[in-house]
């Protein structure tokens, strides 16, 4: 969606500036960092007042949560769309993996360096409440994975959390392999291993 977008009888009107600060927030922090990324930087390149972000938002700190919290449901988007696709728990699975190479495909303006979430993680204080947000992102990842599974493997409870645990950790630690080098290879080779590991079962 552009700044502008098509209103009534065909006229361009704005974007709203709470999404208009949302979407240079994302951009800024996943390009630049959260620490290196200023007040200014956001609302300069929202388009927008000063004033208009603490009208939206009470401190960075709560722009960053609201940050969080868009990447959280944008990739939960992508994984209900894989997930539509998908043929049975098998695949279930598998559409984790596949939403997370979606997000690795995006045009990032500096290319792809991981992990929005956990990028973002790193730069906050233990104890901040975005470090949960992102915490609870990851343990719903793992739990989405565990549900397929027991679909998949029913009767075999300590399989089924113990395969989830294995693959949320293929997973996590492709997404960083893939960020270090900026692309999505190594999420096509875990959710290959994810796949040999899933026959197997």
């Amino acid at each position: 969606m552009s700044e502008t977008d098509a209103g009534a009888a065909g006229k361009p009107r704005r974007r709203p500036a709470r999404e208009r600060l949302l979407a240079a927030a994302a951009r800024r922090f996943y390009a630049d960092g959260v620490a290196a990324t200023g007040i200014d930087t956001i609302t300069a390149d929202a388009g927008v007042a000063k004033m208009s972000l603490y009208n939206n938002f009470s401190s960075k700190a709560e722009l960053v949560r609201a940050y969080l919290d868009a990447r959280h449901e944008e990739w939960l988007g992508l994984y209900r769309a894989r997930l539509e696709r998908a043929a049975g728990p098998r695949d279930g699975v598998l559409a984790v993996f596949d939403a997370y190479a979606d997000h690795a495909a995006f045009a990032y303006e500096r290319g792809f360096r991981g992990c929005g979430l956990l990028n973002a993680a790193a730069e906050l204080p233990a104890g901040d409440e975005g470090r949960a947000v992102v915490r609870a992102h990851k343990e719903q990842v793992e739990q989405l994975i565990a549900g397929h599974l027991e679909q998949l493997l029913p009767g075999r409870p300590d399989t089924t959390r113990a395969t989830a645990e294995h693959l949320s950790f293929l997973l996590e630690g492709a997404m960083a392999r893939a960020g270090l080098e900026g692309d999505g290879a190594r999420l096509q080779h875990a959710r290959a291993l994810a796949a040999a590991l899933l026959d197997r079962l």
